[in-house]
């Protein structure tokens, strides 16, 4: 082993004890992937010695140079060889945010084009120095060890973007710092704030002052009690206290930041690399405002209208005095290019039927209420305009007609002709589809690589209308994430994911971006984040025995320790350890959980047990190959309300697919046949879908994965005697993009899609 893996393998034992590096490469573990990598020998010894300098670099280079500069100052004095860094503008680098970045035993040299480019280099150079310069205040760290290498690197896309929405529930100035220090070590360059909508307005308007001192609390509402009671089980839905403030006699939740306080944080998110993009959500999603100003919308009042709360009026002056009296002091606050206007989820029908709207109508030639509300849209663009800004605003903009110099930001998969539209107008785009960028959806063992597989072109755009593709965003709602830790845990590792999709991603990368992503969960623990670890495998959540069974899990860490009980409680650091190999030889249920030496908790996982007979096959049948598959174009609610008049066509499938070029935005399917078990054994079968679906076979349900849902895994197993047993799936697609798949593990087998030769009808 060299200096660097005896200084790694230090690092972990005294620093992070999570588990030992796999291989020597991974001292290369940088997410996202830099575009070129040459290995090489030895290291740089980094001490409070190490000099900084730069050249060809005026003040603007200055915050990357402190950046260097605070490296140092967690390492304790010690006699090293003399070493430097140093930092050069070079004009001859293609890319703008493109830099090089040369290691060698007594030199590091970072050559780049622009400040960005600084930063991104710095924060690979961060990676390389590993866990050591994360750990701040550790005794005993005097130099750290920085592989040679040689590295060429520039980002895939402009536009590499985290959206937090503050309005639903709050968080504070402290925590958006420690967002945008953890943004640029991955190399995010975009803050989108989402400071407005129903629940609450998050920043100081001066001219409105009460849209904070009384639009900034609510009373608790549904998602808070939703929250409190899971909070009941995992504390990390409780509401932090810091939140709540005695607001006119009242205890209420909520929070805001003047604009003092805002710019004190643009300008710390400047000096990370990060700009920071405000979003005030209109014409709807301002019940914060209408509350107390409810003239602004049509009907003169507020609150929940058909689908969505009551918006401004587009037909008001009124309504344009408030917005632009609003987007003025943003305008002035926010140095970025960019406003967002929201403009999505508008209840348009609130328009209809008043006169005020229907002379504007006529007068401006508008037919429909979409057109009414691209003409607020476009109303609002040139006033943007005339300060200077650009409009970016939720697809929803494009409904009605939208001018070609606004941005659109992509999120609603069930409308996948989208991009098109948008491309073929000449319109910029900024890619977040729900399917794969709203983290706010819930995790599973899937979740991961389903973010990396994320094509932004996968939209049927030409090569020449792939280039108005401007970046990719993750989006983070927060209706259900009440705390700092709730939210880490929902975004990380997922932001890893997509940081390599808006770099450098290429698809064959995923086993090595898995590899990569094992160093990253002690990076990511060094920084102290509640991330999501990765699954215990090796089990069904539904599982069986005859006679009897042993339990062997997959633990993702070596030194995980899992605990485990019996009585329905949820396993604490008390609960027994489960051993490598557990007996199990009556029912039970058994809840078990991972546990880690920082302090980080797996999900909690449940195995209900069940004794079963082997079920007997079905014999005298003359069955032919592939299942019999029947498709309804309606919206269902879920799989069981299935009604047989809506049925629309028949086909024979070979497996479990969707034999159909098009479908209907809602609609269900239903696969019926046998499913032949070669032989007699415990069978486990997997079944992920996106909305809901059910597996049945024999007569009973095996797998309920119904409802309305993002992608979701769910397992169990079977004992089966070898022959053909009735099978059926049903699925059901609310709309925004369907995933049906469905896999099996043969006795002594590996889980893996059913082979559609075991599939008869």
């Amino acid at each position: 082993m060299n200096i660097l893996g005896k200084v790694t393998l230090r690092i972990i034992l005294v620093l992070c004890p999570i588990f030992a590096f796999a291989q020597q490469q991974d001292k290369y573990a940088i997410i996202p992937r830099p575009v070129k990598i040459i290995a090489g020998t030895g290291s740089f010894t980094w001490s409070n010695s190490t000099k900084i300098v730069l050249i060809n670099g005026g003040k603007e280079f200055s915050p990357a140079v402190d950046e260097l500069k605070a490296f140092s100052l967690k390492c304790s004095a010690q006699s090293v060889p003399a070493n430097k860094v140093v930092l050069k503008y070079d004009p001859s680098i293609n890319a703008d945010e493109g830099y090089h970045l040369i290691i060698k035993k007594n030199l590091i040299e970072i050559k780049v084009k622009s400040t960005a480019a600084a930063f991104w280099a710095i924060a690979t150079l961060k990676q390389l120095m590993g866990v050591k310069v994360l750990a701040t205040g550790q005794v005993g760290i005097k130099t750290i060890a920085v592989p040679c290498v040689a590295i060429e690197d520039h980002p895939r896309f402009a536009w590499r973007g985290v959206h937090l929405d503050v309005s639903r529930h709050f968080f504070d100035l402290a925590y958006l710092r420690t967002m945008i220090d953890r943004m640029a070590y991955y190399k995010f360059n975009k803050f989108h704030l989402h400071l407005t909508d129903d629940q609450g307005w998050r920043l100081e308007i001066k001219k409105y002052p009460e849209l904070t001192s009384k639009g900034a609390w609510r009373k608790l509402n549904n998602q808070d009690t939703v929250c409190m009671e899971l909070a009941k089980t995992n504390p990390d839905y409780t509401l932090p206290q810091k939140h709540f403030k005695m607001v006119d006699g009242e205890l209420k939740y909520g929070g805001f930041y003047t604009q003092e306080e805002m710019r004190g944080l643009i300008a710390y998110a400047t000096n990370k690399g990060v700009e920071i993009i405000p979003e005030i959500d209109m014409p709807g999603h301002m019940m914060a405002a209408t509350h107390l100003m409810p003239w602004l919308t049509a009907k003169g009042k507020s609150g929940l209208a058909k689908d969505f709360t009551e918006p401004l009026c587009p037909c008001k002056e009124t309504t344009y005095e408030f917005a632009e009296n609003v987007f003025s002091e943003i305008a002035a606050l926010f140095p970025s290019k960019y406003i967002h206007l929201g403009a999505d989820e508008v209840e348009k029908s609130s328009w209809k039927n008043i006169p005020q709207c229907e002379e504007l109508m006529k007068k401006e030639g508008l037919k429909t209420v979409d057109e009414l509300q691209s003409y607020f849209v476009r109303r609002m663009e040139k006033f943007f305009n005339s300060k200077g800004k650009k409009l970016i605003g939720w697809d929803e903009i494009l409904d009605g007609g939208v001018s070609p110099t606004a941005t659109m930001m992509y999120w609603r998969t069930w409308v996948p002709k989208a991009p098109k539209i948008a491309a073929e107008k000449g319109i910029e785009m900024l890619m977040t589809p729900g399917e794969y960028c709203y983290f706010d959806a819930q995790q599973d063992g899937g979740s991961l690589q389903k973010v990396y597989g994320f094509d932004p072109y996968n939209y049927n755009l030409t090569t020449a209308e792939r280039k108005k593709v401007k970046g990719v965003q993750a989006n983070i709602w927060t209706e259900y994430i009440p705390s700092e830790r709730r939210l880490e845990y929902m975004v990380f590792p997922r932001l890893l994911a997509l940081a390599e999709v808006a770099w450098n991603k290429n698809e064959e990368n995923w086993p090595d971006f898995d590899r990569r992503l094992q160093v990253h969960t002690q990076l990511m623990g060094a920084m102290n984040i509640n991330y999501r670890m990765p699954d215990i495998k090796g089990f069904a959540e539904k599982s069986v025995f005859v006679d009897s069974a042993y339990l062997t899990i997959k633990k993702p860490f070596k030194e995980m320790v899992v605990r485990y009980t019996t009585n329905g409680t949820i396993p604490g650091l008390s609960a027994k350890i489960l051993p490598s190999k557990l007996l199990i030889k009556a029912p039970v249920q058994l809840k078990m959980a991972g546990f880690i030496s920082n302090g980080n908790k797996s999900d909690v996982y449940t195995i209900d047990y069940e004794k079963q007979a082997y079920l007997k096959a079905v014999t005298g049948k003359k069955l032919e190959s592939g299942l019999k598959f029947y498709y309804y174009p309606v919206y269902y609610k879920n799989a069981k309300s299935i009604n047989e008049k809506d049925l629309k066509a028949e086909k024979i499938t070979k497996a479990v697919e969707i034999p159909l070029t098009e479908t209907a935005p809602s609609f269900a399917t239903r696969h019926v046949g046998y499913f032949y078990a070669p032989t007699t054994g415990i069978y486990t079968f997997a079944l992920r879908s996106d909305d809901g679906s059910l597996l049945k076979i024999g007569d009973k349900v095996l797998i309920d994965n119904d409802g309305m849902h993002f992608s979701i895994e769910k397992s169990a197993e079977i004992a089966l005697e070898k022959g053909y047993h009735p099978f059926e799936l049903l699925f059901v697609e609310g709309g925004g993009g369907y995933t049906l798949q469905l896999q099996c593990k043969q006795p002594n087998g590996q889980l893996k899609a059913v082979d559609p030769s075991l599939f008869f009808h």
